[in-house]
């Protein structure tokens, strides 16, 4: 739509890096009310989120580097500038997760207590973030002629211009925006510690591994699959076993 919200001599603002700086922000903000909702140190949030959300940028970007080697082989210098588009959620998942897993160890907490509080603000960051991929072109879909098609017409956009096109990134914030609903509605009612944020990942991957069939923009590939869809079974996989847990792993601590 619009990469480029406007520039001012030598300042230019993308539209992708502040709708993933506000998404960022929001599900911080979130993620800290919930933490003080469940009697958990909240004054551990402001540390948790700042590693996490360097964690996630550097993770995502990897990811993303990884996965279209052959441009960024020929553009070395590209690699690093993400506010222009280019973030792949589930690298930023793996590394956010590895990040705060040894933060909150560090600190003596308990894990599952935690990413249950942090689920809701990782999807309300999904919802936002995602529209800052619809300004900016990227994570673009296939061509259709559906009523709810979107043409992308500025030349800085990273999706192909002039073709109608499945909004898929809307379709990505839709189901951030819904699963982030889901789990403020259940609150803290599911029964144990961990099925909070299981609930999140199956929500998560399950959209992800849909929504994938309907995006063009290049992934890797395994025959008809994705490298993503892949990582977003396994992560399925882990929600499912979250889901399911009745009590609390002593591994946890």
């Amino acid at each position: 739509m619009h990469p480029i919200l406007f520039e001012y001599g030598p300042i230019t603002v993308y539209a992708y890096g502040l709708f993933i700086a506000t998404a960022f922000l929001a599900g911080l903000g979130w993620s800290a009310r919930e933490a003080r909702q469940a009697d958990l140190d909240h004054a551990l949030i402001q540390d948790l989120g700042f590693l996490v959300i360097i964690s996630a940028v550097i993770g995502a970007r990897l990811l993303y580097v990884l996965i279209n080697p052959t441009y960024f082989l020929a553009h070395p210098g590209e690699a690093v500038l993400f506010w222009n588009g280019g973030l792949v959620f589930q690298g930023g998942f793996l590394a956010a997760v590895g990040a705060g897993w040894w933060f909150l160890r560090r600190h003596n907490q308990q894990v599952l207590p935690w990413i249950d509080v942090l689920a809701p603000g990782l999807a309300l960051g999904q919802a936002i973030g995602r529209i800052g991929c619809f300004m900016a072109g990227c994570c673009y879909g296939r061509s259709c002629e559906l009523p709810w098609a979107v043409t992308f017409t500025d030349i800085n956009s990273l999706a192909p211009v002039h073709t109608p096109l499945h909004p898929t990134q809307l379709y990505h914030s839709l189901a951030g925006l819904l699963t982030f609903l889901i789990l403020i509605s259940l609150g803290r009612r599911l029964p144990h510690p961990g099925n909070r944020a299981g609930l999140f990942l199956i929500l998560y991957a399950a959209a992800r591994i849909t929504i994938e069939f309907f995006r063009s923009d290049y992934r890797g590939h395994f025959g008809p699959i994705t490298v993503t869809q892949i990582i977003a079974f396994c992560v399925l996989m882990l929600g499912v076993w979250l889901f399911r847990l009745k009590k609390r792993p002593s591994s946890s601590h």
